[in-house]
């Protein structure tokens, strides 16, 4: 038997003032596809052999443009067309949050393109993320749809590995089975929806007994994504059967798991303290014991924001009389890290931070020693390995104070110690770090002595009800009173 798989990643968020290119995604074929995606094992094991089509990555950013989606696209509608008459299954993985200029959803489009092309028989298994937008046509087109249940996604792995296991098992029964979908008029943002806080942990647990049931194969609940506006946006359930005969039974039980959700509307919350900026600095700096973490929630940049924003820089710079040392980390501003780049370690410059796009990003002339330069990087989800270097840093001490910022050419977020380490700086080196993130990642929150959301604006605002809306479904809680 032999099985087709691909992988597609993005999260576009319509609030930037760029979109993406091909040159922001990492592109693999063949056996590198293969070792990406992390199943390969899972069906050699199996004894069935796969069709790589493509691997495209390229994590939170703009809308994508048109041609960038039709190449993407091109990739897996090519390898199944060529491979149509050996394709027994096929196993995807995609995201959930593309947003195609003109088009709309790029996963929608690929899987009813997929879809269109091998039938209505084919088992189609997608394993995606929670913060992910779905619909019915979508979600019907696949036999299963299951997401992470952890957030942050410190199972991202494993869930696809599962999805990948339930594909080899249903091409022994051959059971013509489909998911089945509920929408609720629920729209949540990802931070008030970390999965070791309540409700979430109880919804997990609620589907984590549903999956014992021998007559449910998978049972997902999907938070959705809000960095665009989209009449797919909001929560979703999405239940698969075990087998034909069960569908009737995961028809219900979606059903009790929609309504296991909606009861549960008025319980979703920032997970930590979270607080206006002003009053976020003053707790961090309240603290006498360190480190300390302010997460510059506006900016964002694992939801698609670019990291350029001085806000808090200028808040810091404002202070007076204190001895508090400060890590920002980091700040992108391209033109600045390469200015940065070119100067000798212990080097003196005046730089201008800042890109000077709007208001939040507003430059600021600094005085500023060259500490230590390093690399970007992505981290696996357990933090302990790099996926990819993605560009440069430098880290400036600013001259007279006790601050440290680390200028980066490329907007990737420092939430592990691993992308701390290729950097050369220590969060330990310093009473408070400013990171751009929404919710604090498990190893920030785990040396963190404190932590605090700064509930900042720019591209990735956390205030769901004060987002502006004009294409979801209405009426939708909390933005409408239900």
């Amino acid at each position: 038997m032999k099985v087709l798989i691909g992988e597609f990643i993005t999260e576009s968020n319509e609030n930037i003032p760029r979109k993406n290119e091909i040159t922001a995604y990492d592109i693999a074929f063949g056996e590198e596809c293969v070792r990406k995606m992390h199943v390969g094992d899972i069906f050699a094991q199996a004894g069935i052999e796969v069709i790589p089509a493509v691997y495209a990555v390229s994590g939170a950013s703009g809308v994508i443009k048109r041609h960038t989606f039709d190449y993407i696209e091109a990739c897996f509608i090519r390898t199944v067309e060529e491979h149509l008459n050996e394709i027994d299954g096929i196993y995807m993985m995609l995201h959930g949050a593309s947003e195609v200029e003109g088009l709309g959803s790029g996963e929608h489009h690929i899987l009813a393109e997929v879809r269109k092309r091998v039938g209505p028989y084919v088992p189609i298994y997608v394993a995606c993320d929670p913060h992910g937008n779905l619909c019915k046509e979508y979600v019907e087109s696949a036999q299963v749809v299951r997401s992470y249940r952890e957030s942050p996604h410190t199972d991202s792995i494993q869930t696809r590995r599962i999805v990948a296991g339930m594909l080899c098992e249903a091409l022994k029964k051959r059971e013509n089975i489909h998911a089945v979908y509920r929408k609720l008029p629920l729209i949540l943002g990802g931070e008030q929806s970390v999965s070791a806080d309540e409700p979430v942990k109880s919804i997990n647990q609620y589907m984590d007994e549903m999956e014992k049931d021998p007559r449910i194969c998978s049972a997902s609940w999907h938070v959705g994504y809000i960095r665009h506006d989209t009449p797919v946006a909001g929560c979703g359930i999405v239940v698969t059967p075990a087998t034909a005969a069960d569908q009737e039974y995961a028809e219900q039980a979606a059903d009790a798991l929609a309504a296991y959700v909606w009861d549960k509307r008025h319980e979703f919350h920032y997970t930590g303290l979270t607080a206006e900026p002003d009053k976020a600095l003053e707790m961090a700096m309240a603290q006498e014991k360190g480190p300390v973490f302010i997460t510059d929630s506006g900016d964002n940049v694992t939801s698609g924001a670019t990291g350029w924003n001085t806000y808090i820089l200028r808040q810091v710079l404002a202070l007076k009389d204190t001895d508090k040392t400060f890590l920002f980390a980091s700040i992108c501003d391209r033109q600045c890290c390469r200015g940065l780049m070119e100067a000798e370690i212990g080097e003196e410059r005046h730089i201008t931070l800042g890109v000077g796009h709007d208001e939040l990003s507003a430059p600021v002339e600094l005085d500023v020693t060259v500490k230590s330069k390093g690399e970007i990087v992505r981290s696996g989800t357990t933090g302990s390995t790099i996926m990819k270097v993605f560009g440069h840093c430098v880290t400036a001490h600013v001259k007279e104070t006790g601050i440290d910022i680390v200028v980066a050419d490329s907007e990737k977020t420092f939430s592990a110690k691993i992308i701390y380490d290729r950097a050369h700086v220590d969060w330990n080196d310093y009473d408070i770090t400013v990171v751009k993130q929404g919710y604090i990642f498990p190893e920030l929150k785990e040396a963190a002595a404190f932590y605090v959301m700064s509930l900042t604006g720019g591209a990735t605002p956390q205030n769901t009800k004060k987002l502006q809306f004009k294409r979801i479904q209405r009426p939708m809680y909390p933005i409408d009173e239900i």
